[in-house]
């Protein structure tokens, strides 16, 4: 089995398992464009040198993730091979982000297309270009805890101590805090479809947890301003596209089963490059 050379664009914010525990859905592009789901992922278990960051190069054997039929679906062969051998950063106007991601990948401008061929299984990861950013609406969510069920079989998970395996990490570890609200982008197509799908980035839930936490007066709604000021004022003055995603769940089945699981908000490039 060959090492894959992938491009991590894609982290989601960590969701509780019964089976797996807590996990991240990472989302990554081949070197070809062609996209790679990796789950599950417990990340935040990893050891530091095996913990990634976007943009990230990763290479790992990965085998086909037989528990999930979507076509881009694969899991680590072997966790600890999940290093950075090399990072794109955001020079020249993030020229090598904007070559990998939207040089090599397809781009999509219509959802009508994504949810045909989501229904086919066709596609469950894409590249998507709205026509138009309306709004960015934050809901409160039903219930601001975690499944009990799902935290209780997550504690369990945890109290089960190998004798096999590094519990380094068990000392220290807690469950991170549920998101008490949704955030959604409300969008137009290019065939002029208006849309509302929720993001569910890793980014935008530690960003509301960091304006939070540094706000003596722990102010929800001050720190919902602050995400929307980043997500809505700032990124629709970019080149702003959408990674989509669907949830093995309602794939194949929901008249509309993409979620936006990231961002890219390139800036404009001001001049086409020389060579």
């Amino acid at each position: 089995m060959k090492r894959e050379r992938l491009l991590i664009l894609v982290k989601t914010y960590p969701t509780l398992s019964t089976k797996y525990g807590e996990t991240v859905c990472t989302a990554a592009i081949r070197e070809d464009g062609s996209w790679v789901r990796l789950y599950p992922v417990p990340f935040r278990r990893l050891g530091e040198t095996e913990q990634y960051k976007k943009y990230d190069w990763l290479e790992c054997r990965i085998v086909r993730n037989t528990q999930d039929r979507r076509p881009e679906s694969f899991r680590p062969a072997d966790e600890s091979e999940l290093q950075a051998t090399a990072h794109i950063g955001t020079q020249d106007q993030w020229h090598e982000r904007r070559r990998i991601v939207l040089g090599k990948a397809k781009v999509s401008h219509t959802l009508d297309e994504l949810i045909h061929g989501a229904k086919q299984n066709e596609i469950s990861l894409a590249v998507f270009k709205p026509a138009k950013v309306i709004d960015f609406i934050a809901e409160r969510e039903e219930s601001r805890e975690w499944d009990p069920k799902k935290l209780s079989a997550m504690r369990a998970h945890i109290d089960q101590l190998s004798l096999f395996d590094d519990n380094e990490w068990r000392k220290t570890f807690r469950v991170i805090p549920k998101l008490p609200y949704k955030f959604s982008y409300r969008f137009e197509d290019a065939n002029g479809q208006r849309s509302q799908l929720q993001i569910l980035d890793w980014e935008i839930g530690a960003l509301f947890w960091n304006c939070l936490w540094r706000d003596q007066r722990q102010n929800e709604q001050a720190a919902i301003e602050k995400v929307r000021a980043k997500y809505f004022d700032e990124f629709t003055t970019k080149d702003l596209h959408f990674f989509l995603g669907t949830t093995l769940q309602f794939h194949s089945v929901a008249p509309n089963p993409w979620l936006i699981i990231g961002v890219f908000p390139a800036p404009y490039q001001t001049q086409l490059p020389l060579f």
